[in-house]
Parts: C-alpha cells; structure tokens; sequence
C-alpha cells in the first residue's frame, strides 16, 4: 500500500503539473525571473496565516544552527537554483530543459546515499530507471540545434541548478523531519526570497522587475497558478521528503512531466503521440515498482 510520503510526492507532482497549465493559460506574463520572485513572495505570505493555524503563536524552539540551515537551504535551493534553472530554460528551451531536469533524482539518491544513509533495493533501482525512461520519452521533442556557446552555457547552468537544488533539499531533509513542518518550509522560503532579493540588488534589476509587475494585466490566473505551483505543490513535495526516504520521493516527482503532458491533452487539445502514451505507461509502472519495492 502507497504510504503518506509517496502519496505527497504524487500529489505534489500532480499539483505542479496543474500550475504550468495555469501559468500557460495566463500567457506567461511575467519574466522567468519576476513569477519566480511573485510566487515565492506569496507562498511566503500565505505560510504565516498556516503557520497560526497548524503551530499557534508560540516562538519555535528551533537553534540558532537550525535555522542557518534552513536559510542556507531556502537560499541555495530557491534562491540560485531556480536563477539557474531559467536561466537555463532560456537557452535550451522547455524540451531539452524538462529533459534535463530528470539529473535532479540521480543528484537527490546520490547525496542522500552519502549523507543520509539511504539504501535503495534492486527492484526499486528497476523502478527508478523505468520512471527516468518513461519521463524521457514523455518529454523528447525534436529541437532545433542550438549555438555552441549558448548551448555549453544552458547545460552548465541546468546541471548546476540540479546538482544546488537537491543539494538544498537533501540539507533540510532532516530538518524537515525533526522540527515543526511548516516552521521549517518557511524559513526555507525566507532563505530564498532573501537571496533573490540579494541578487535582484546586485544585478541591479529592481526597475526591470518593478516594469514587468506595471505590464502585467492576468492576474487572476497568475494568482491561482502560483498559489498551486508554490504553496500547494511545495507544502506536499517537502511533504513528500518529510515522509519518505529522499531518493524515493526525488523519482516520484518526475511523473510531474507525465501529468503536464495529460493535462494539457485534457484542458490545452495539445495531441499525444503513441511515444508519449507508451511513456506515460512506462512511468506510471516505474512509479508502482518504486512504491511497491
């Protein structure tokens, strides 16, 4: 039987699958860099009404040496990772970028094998291979060839963005697990919107960002996707890690590519070819190995 973290890493990928078909409806208004900022800020507000409700007023016992964990964290996995990331998706483009992001589980079982202790079995290796093929084949497009040097400079800028992100997530996990849940996401999310703030003062950037929140006009649809896409799929895919061991919950929230893909077939008419349906198929029967392993 599927246990509670499996269950928040499905759930979590099925909830970010749904935010980028929100943030497709809503035209992508916003720059890479501002929806980043916008909905990392929200999730920041939005936590402090959860953390009342789930924690009550009292200050957390967390140590001084928690919380630069936490903080350090937020800023690594937030804060540069996601710079990384679109920057990234704007040299390479969605397809070579969605396929790439599958390095992110092979980087979360390697760390959480050295630094956690985590052991996976044969027949959940079997299963995390199945799900990284079903992925590729849900995402493969052909592309068109890219200039050498942008094409250098997204790779190494997505590799690292993965490598920093599980970096991030694999440093809370035991955070995650030993002190209040909310308490702990929050300061991650403090530690990322810090250093974006950080970064938007150094690049100077502050009247580019402030420009793109003038233009913007779909707020509603803005609103609801990252309110889906941060708060909803963030709270479940830390869930995930809270419940679960990291490697397993890192592979689970690969189908997020499958869902997208299903989603936007559903709500977008965008056509799925066989590849993509055997590629589902073949994910969703990695993801039941994993679990069921």
């Amino acid at each position: 039987m599927i246990g509670i973290g499996e269950f928040f890493a499905l759930a979590s990928a099925f909830a970010w699958g749904l935010a980028v078909i929100l943030f497709r409806l809503s035209g992508q208004q916003l720059g890479p860099f501002a929806l980043n900022l916008f909905k990392n800020s929200l999730m920041l507000v939005l936590l402090a009404p959860t953390i009342l409700l789930v924690h009550g007023v009292a200050w957390p016992a967390i140590s001084t040496a928690h919380w630069a964990i936490l903080l350090l964290s937020g800023f690594i996995g937030i804060g540069i990772a996601d710079t990384l990331f679109f920057r990234a998706l704007n040299s390479l483009g969605p397809s070579r970028t969605a396929i790439g992001s599958m390095l992110l589980s092979p980087f979360v079982i390697l760390l959480s094998v050295v630094f956690l202790g985590e052991r996976l079995g044969w027949l959940q290796w079997s299963g995390v291979a199945l799900t990284l093929v079903g992925v590729t084949l849900v995402n493969w497009r052909r592309v068109h060839p890219l200039a050498p040097k942008a094409d250098q400079s997204g790779l190494l800028a997505l590799v690292a963005a993965m490598a920093l992100m599980a970096s991030g997530i694999v440093m809370a996990k035991p955070l995650l697990e030993s002190e209040p849940f909310i308490w702990a996401v929050q300061i991650r999310v403090i530690g990322g919107v810090g250093g974006m703030l950080i970064m938007m003062w150094v690049q100077r950037r502050q009247a580019i960002v402030l420009a793109e929140f003038v233009r913007a006009k779909a707020w509603g649809l803005t609103v609801a996707a990252s309110f889906m896409g941060t708060y909803v799929a963030m709270l479940m895919w830390l869930a995930g890690y809270k419940y679960a061991d990291a490697s397993i919950a890192a592979v689970l929230n690969e189908t997020s590519a499958v869902f997208v893909l299903i989603l936007a077939a559903a709500f977008l008419k965008e056509r799925m070819v066989l590849r993509q349906w055997l590629g589902s198929i073949v994910a969703a029967v990695g993801v039941l190995v994993v679990v069921a392993g």
